[in-house]
Formats: C-alpha cells, sequence, structure tokens
C-alpha cells in the first residue's frame, strides 16, 4: 500500500522592533497550528523578546540593518519548514484566513496572496485605495523570497509559481495616532530617499508637490477616501504629506550633492 505524502510543514516569520504593544495578540493568531515561528528583531529595547520567547525558542537579532527586504532573506535562512506565512507584528489572522491557508499548502505548491483589511485611527479603512489590499504572504520556502529592496520590498517568484487569492482576511492594525503615523513614514520616506539618492533618481520641489497633490486626489477621490469619512481625508492629507516629503527628501540630497561638487570644484 502506498504512503500518503506528508502534509507540508508552515512557518510563520517576522522581522520586529519595539513592538511589545502588539506581538502577543499577533502570535496569538497563529500559535499552536504553525508547526515553527521565527521571529528576526533588530535591536528592540522593549519586552519584545520577553514574550516572542513565550511562544519560540527561535528568537534572533541582527542589528546591522540592511534593509526590509535582505532582513527578510536572512530571517528566511533560520526556517526549516516547507512554507511560510509572512507576519507583522500590528496583523491578526482570521479563523477563515487560517483555514484557507492550512487547506492550500495541502495542493500544489503555490504563492498565497492576502486581503488585508486595515484599521485607521480606530476604525476601519474600506476604501481610500487601501481595499482590497491584497498582499504576497505565503509561500514554499525553498522557491520564493522576498527582494533586496530597502523598503516596500516585495516577494520574488523565481520560480514561477501559480498565484492564489485565499479567503479571509488578514486584519492590519495601523496608526493609532498621528504622531505614530508622522514617525513611521518619516522613517519609510527616509529609506525610500536612500534608496533612489543611491540609483542617481533627481527630482524637483514642483515633482514633489505634482506628486502630493496626485496622492490626495486619488485616495480621496479616485478611490473613494470620502467615503471613510472623516478618517479617510485625515488619510488622504497624511499620505499626500509624507509623498511630498520623501521627494522633498531626495531633492534636498541631490542638492547638497551638487553643492558638495561645486565646492570641490572651486578649491582646485
Amino acid at each position: 500500500m502506498d504512503k500518503s505524502p506528508e502534509k507540508p510543514t508552515l512557518a510563520v516569520a517576522l522581522i520586529v522592533k519595539n513592538e511589545d504593544k502588539h506581538l502577543r495578540a499577533c502570535l496569538e493568531t497563529v500559535a499552536g497550528w504553525v508547526d515553527e515561528i521565527v521571529i528576526l528583531d533588530s535591536g528592540s529595547t522593549d519586552a519584545t523578546e520577553s514574550i516572542a520567547r513565550e511562544f519560540t525558542d527561535k528568537f534572533y537579532v541582527n542589528t546591522n540593518w540592511p534593509g526590509f527586504g535582505k532582513q527578510r532573506q536572512q530571517a528566511q535562512s533560520y526556517i526549516q519548514s516547507d512554507y511560510v506565512l509572512w507576519l507583522d507584528a500590528d496583523e491578526r489572522v482570521t479563523s477563515e484566513l487560517r483555514e484557507s491557508i492550512l487547506s492550500g499548502i495541502s495542493g500544489s505548491p503555490f504563492i498565497g496572496r492576502v486581503n488585508r483589511l486595515s484599521a485607521f485611527m480606530g476604525g476601519w479603512i474600506r476604501h481610500s485605495g487601501w481595499q482590497p489590499d491584497w498582499v504576497d504572504r505565503l509561500y514554499p520556502t525553498r522557491l520564493a523570497r522576498y527582494n533586496d529592496a530597502m523598503v516596500h520590498e516585495k516577494v520574488e517568484n523565481f520560480s514561477a509559481l501559480s498565484v492564489k487569492k485565499l479567503n479571509g482576511l488578514l486584519h492590519h492594525y495601523t496608526y493609532d495616532s498621528v504622531r505614530q503615523y508622522l514617525d513611521k513614514s518619516a522613517m519609510y520616506a527616509d529609506l525610500w530617499a536612500d534608496q533612489r539618492f543611491l540609483n542617481g533618481k533627481k527630482v524637483s520641489l514642483l515633482s514633489a508637490l505634482s506628486h502630493s497633490a496626485a496622492c490626495f486626489l486619488k485616495m480621496y477621490v479616485m478611490k473613494q477616501g470620502f467615503r471613510d469619512g472623516r478618517r479617510g481625508f485625515l488619510l488622504a492629507v497624511l499620505s499626500a504629506n509624507s509623498t511630498f516629503s520623501k521627494y522633498a527628501d531626495l531633492w534636498v540630497r541631490n542638492i547638497r550633492k551638487n553643492d558638495e561638487a561645486k565646492g570641490s570644484g572651486n578649491q582646485e
């Protein structure tokens, strides 16, 4: 009698820093039905590590920050399971999504695309370009990985796997204060400008303004952010501000580079 194939094993992986506010609630939604939890920390100074170790002994630290993509690659190197489900600490796996994941990995290898529903300032955002929000989060560990991008990293499907949309929602608890939004968006803007400056990209202040205005119009009008009420308006304004800031940051870097070059030329 032929043996039935073994069910593929499943890991959950996170990269974290100072996530003691969210981490326990996140891990409680996966504990008990995944085979492995791998967490790579980039230098937490709060209770993140102690909370993580309640759920796993696979807790690692890398404080030499290489960017989001490469940090995820390093975390993946510690995974032994056949599949990996990537989560952020402020996300929660719903029961419907859990069942869709477990049934899906029993079939042919694939990349699982998840619909993420995000909360903003205490309420769900169902328009504004935030919903649906399909993100690739599940894949065979040896057949895919994240790219090298410092920010806004994406899954590389180098094995030409089929991509399937999973049932159920991934709940995402984003910003609950304007300060939190500004701090996090400033970090992303800095990384965005870093990457483009290294690639030689140049922008003008006019392009910063035009991209900012386009961001607001797209979110609030085209993507019907007005249907999200006051939260939708605030989100569109803050997103436009973030867009302007990252382009302005890149512009300033190039201006300084030009000024330094002129200064060097004058000294010769």
